[in-house]
């Protein structure tokens, strides 16, 4: 016969309802000591093993709740003023940006002034550069001046110490600059203190050490030598004359031993032209470059 087994439901109780059941019974505790002598009745020694420890420990949990909320406010007063110095030093760094561009444009301009009171003779209109060719250097670029403020073709362009180069086409409100050290421009130069000529050629790959080519050069007395000032020069029919080009950094006799090339360093700084002023005189000459 076989045997039936069966099987006993186990009966559990909730863990909350064991924390009720247990706290309920530490308080009724807590109020028997306080209404009776503590010290005569047995309900005393219980409270010793019991109540006692129970308050102990809910106060070593209640200290170090308070010590954790009190190190969560400290942090976050912490990353508060992390926060307040972040956006302070931000605020700073556009501040000195915006100063640092205030001073290169005031002494962009004070170039501009010096330049027009050195080319007084000449009408002169300013403009800003609005756009270049991709790469380091100003090779070619578009300034926001055009037909509309007098601009023409071959009108010569300055800035900083001296020529950045010749305007190439125009529109209304724009026109295109090609500078000096772009590798199809050549300028007929002149070495300031002999009046000697040479031929000023656009060198982008040279310019990547600060120079550009020149070529040429008659140089009978050897008079010339590095350091001497390069000016646009008289024969050219698209440059006004005394215009400084650069200075000579170096200087070799060529092969056929009669004339001399070498290299100049421009007076402009290339990689960074915002505004020029654009000469508006055209040079008169039937001789081409």
């Amino acid at each position: 016969m076989a045997k039936l087994h069966l099987k006993r439901k186990r009966f559990v109780i909730p863990d909350r309802y064991v924390l009720l059941i247990v706290t309920a019974v530490c308080i009724i505790l807590m109020f028997l000591t306080y209404f009776t002598d503590a010290v005569s009745t047995p309900l005393s020694y219980v409270a010793a093993y019991t109540i006692v420890p129970f308050e102990k420990g809910l106060n070593t949990v209640g200290r170090r709740i308070e010590d954790k909320l009190e190190q969560l406010k400290d942090i976050n007063d912490v990353m508060e003023k992390n926060e307040a110095l972040q956006a302070e030093v931000d605020r700073l760094t556009i501040e000195n940006n915006q100063l640092s561009e205030d001073r290169y444009e005031l002494s962009e301009l004070r170039s501009l002034y010096q330049l027009d009171d050195k080319f007084s003779a000449y009408d002169k209109v300013g403009a800003r550069v609005i756009g270049k060719d991709t790469g380091n250097w100003f090779s070619t670029f578009t300034i926001d001046k055009g037909k509309n403020d007098g601009i023409e073709v071959n009108m010569n362009v300055i800035s900083g110490s001296g020529l950045v180069g010749i305007v190439t086409e125009v529109g209304p409100n724009w026109a295109s600059v090609r500078s000096c050290i772009d590798d199809s421009s050549n300028i007929s130069g002149m070495v300031l203190s002999t009046s000697d000529t040479l031929m000023v050629s656009g060198d982008l790959k040279l310019m990547e050490n600060g120079d550009i080519r020149f070529s040429q050069l008659t140089d009978d007395g050897d008079k010339v030598g590095v350091g001497d000032e390069i000016v646009t020069s008289n024969v050219s029919n698209k440059f006004l004359p005394g215009i400084t080009i650069g200075y000579i950094s170096s200087i070799e006799t060529d092969a056929n031993n009669l004339t001399k090339s070498g290299s100049l360093t421009p007076t402009v700084d290339f990689r960074h032209i915002n505004t020029v002023l654009v000469i508006k005189e055209l040079k008169q000459s039937k001789k081409s470059e």
